[in-house]
């Protein structure tokens, strides 16, 4: 017998309590899936991520500090940290800015639940990016 995976660790970035907590509650129901922490602005996704160093952050576009800053600075401090964009808006800019800031999907707030977890798995499996600067 293989032993299981250990789960994808996670970390929320998102300013809007209720949005974070919903989502923790969602991620942590999954068995293959966990939540390491919750972060309300930049200053503390980025603190959160070198300390905890997630397999993906979910990171809010329009958070305080700004989306693509807070995903540039995560993976600065965590460079394994796969990024999955989330937003109340499917903006084409904004998509284009957090892809350059490495950023592997984009995800609007009201998917789906199954849609929202099937994101979190795909980042979370998928190989880091080279660095959005190199490119």
């Amino acid at each position: 017998m293989t032993a299981a995976a250990p789960p994808l660790t996670v970390l929320i970035c998102d300013d809007d309590a209720r949005i974070r907590e919903a989502l923790r509650d969602v991620i942590n129901a999954q068995p293959d899936l966990t939540v390491v922490a919750l972060a309300a602005d930049a200053d503390q996704a980025v603190a959160l991520a070198a300390r905890q160093h997630p397999d993906v952050a979910i990171i809010d576009v329009r958070m305080p500090g700004g989306g693509a800053a807070t995903a540039r600075e995560v993976r600065d401090q965590s460079p394994d940290t796969r990024i999955l964009a989330f937003s109340a808006h499917h903006d084409n800019g904004a998509i284009r800015e957090m892809e350059q800031a490495g950023a592997l999907d984009y995800v609007v707030k009201g998917a789906p639940i199954r849609d929202i977890v099937s994101a979190v798995r795909r980042v979370g499996s998928a190989e880091s990016p080279d660095d959005p600067a190199d490119q």
